[in-house]
């Protein structure tokens, strides 16, 4: 008879009066490791954190630690966000803080990081070290936590969580942000921790996943239920309210030239982050940006949205105009759609849905005027076309991450910018939202508009691309014109 290891009995949860999870039952065996799949917004991580403790609920949750095993008797989870705080204990950064934070150490290094948690844990430091290298994250021991990318930041938990090996180890959206090699090696890990006894969850609608995976489950209607694999994706057209009106046309270009980059160079002391750039983007173009974590995709997407103060040491043209030439960061800015992890992190989560997809007009992280009612309309018609309609005067940070992310999408467009950048735009998406989202910008790039797009997994990405720039330490090493039908069997090789 198998021993239980995870037994979870009539688990209720509500929120804001809406039922989350209705009498569910769930029973991990020992030596048993699954993925909890299903569409965002099922409960999925509110389940995780119940099983962590890190969250209140109605009903049992029993976990059979064993005690003499040499492994730590705790279930640790690894959030898909991660909220570190500066040296003063408070979390209130900014989003371009990021990019100015070189002048003043607002935060630890993830050597720092490191050093403590592992004194907390009474860890040590030479078992690190090959996880590190394994994850591609060895040269990043100086670097403080808030010049890291949604990819680093993902790394350094990951990191600390396979240094640690719990009993339990549940992991939300574990492949978030990483690049292909980072994602092959990881999977490596997991087999690694799971042969010393850690038992895993991974919450994830990934199809590559470590060996060591036995079991799938879904959420559906508030309770749990065991299935043989997770569903994939399908390339089938899916049924969605037609596009609203004012998007439909093509944006009004101030320049033919929207980017130009001559030897651009970026540095932090000794560190070079970009090395002599060169790289033009002609209105209409749809670009894909690809690199290993790290190889300088979200310094380069800096220089463009205005965010960086390098910029103005370079030669750099912005929609015809030359960087530094007494143009302000909200004259660029007027010409862009942006949503990256980072921009997620930063928002203003006390704002309805409604609110932050109007701040989209005037690129603020909140609302803090009244809209016209022509402006007015254009938001109503986006929520519906989102839908968002039930959502709409719901607080952003009330809303489950899928959603979160398909208002600020909403808010990315809502001006019909001339270029829009889409760095990773899909992370907490299921699968139907994503190809939804992809199948949108395919439209929306159909009439004209500029594209930069950041993508690491080769099927979640939009069929009108057509070129693409490749980085590798900072440096271009690919620019290239790319089709739909070689894209995919060409990435299977590139370094992303």
């Amino acid at each position: 008879m198998k021993e239980s290891f995870v037994a979870i009995q009539n688990l209720n949860l509500k929120h804001q009066q809406k039922t989350v999870l209705k009498d569910l039952n769930w029973t991990i065996n020992k030596g048993e490791n699954w993925v909890l799949g299903g569409a965002s917004g099922s409960g999925k991580t509110s389940l995780a954190k119940i099983i962590a403790g890190k969250q209140t609920a109605i009903g049992e949750v029993n976990i059979n630690y064993d005690h003499k095993s040499i492994l730590p008797a705790t279930a640790l989870f690894v959030e898909s966000w991660y909220q570190f705080k500066n040296l003063e204990g408070v979390a209130n950064f900014y989003y371009q803080q990021r990019y100015t934070s070189q002048q003043a150490k607002d935060t630890l290094t993830v050597h720092g990081e490191l050093m403590a948690f592992g004194k907390e844990k009474n860890l040590h430091f030479d078992q690190v070290e090959p996880i590190l290298e394994a994850l591609g994250f060895a040269t990043f021991a100086s670097s403080q936590l808030i010049e890291l990318s949604s990819g680093e930041h993902k790394k350094l938990q990951l990191v600390k969580a396979l240094w640690l090996k719990p009993q339990l180890l549940i992991i939300d959206q574990p492949y978030t942000g990483l690049d292909k090699a980072s994602r092959k090696n990881l999977n490596i890990l997991l087999d690694q921790v799971a042969e010393e006894g850690v038992q895993l969850i991974l919450i994830c609608n990934d199809t590559e996943l470590p060996s060591c995976i036995s079991s799938f489950a879904e959420i559906r209607d508030g309770q749990l239920f065991k299935v043989d694999a997770l569903e994939t994706s399908t390339s089938t057209e899916m049924n969605f309210k037609e596009i609203p009106a004012f998007l439909k046309e093509s944006p009004v270009y101030s320049s033919e030239n929207i980017v130009k980059m001559v030897d651009v160079n970026i540095s932090y002391g000794e560190k070079r982050i970009l090395k002599n750039i060169n790289w033009e983007v002609i209105a209409g173009e749809k670009w894909l940006l690809q690199g290993h974590n790290g190889s300088g995709k979200s310094t380069l997407l800096s220089l463009i949205n205005g965010d960086h103060p390098q910029s103005y040491a370079n030669e750099l043209y912005l929609f015809g105009n030359k960087r530094g030439s007494g143009e302000s960061i909200w004259d660029i800015k007027q010409h862009i759609g942006l949503i990256s992890p980072e921009f997620h992190w930063y928002f203003d989560a006390n704002s309805t849905a409604w609110q932050s997809i109007a701040s989209g007009f005037y690129d603020t992280v909140g609302l803090f005027q009244q809209l016209p009612y022509s402006k007015s309309t254009q938001v109503d018609e986006l929520v519906e076309y989102f839908g968002l309609t039930g959502n709409k005067n719901d607080l952003l940070s009330s809303l489950p991450l899928g959603k979160q992310r398909l208002v600020l999408l909403a808010r990315t467009i809502i001006k019909n910018p001339e270029l829009l950048i889409l760095d990773e735009p899909c992370q907490g998406l299921d699968q139907q939202q994503t190809q939804h989202f992809n199948q949108l910008v395919d439209e929306l790039c159909s009439n004209g508009m500029t594209l930069i797009y950041v993508g690491h997994f080769e099927s979640q990405l939009p069929t009108c691309i057509e070129k693409r720039i490749l980085l590798e330490k900072g440096e271009v090493k690919t620019i290239e014109s790319i089709n739909t039908e070689s894209r995919y069997c060409e990435s299977r090789s590139n370094l992303t």
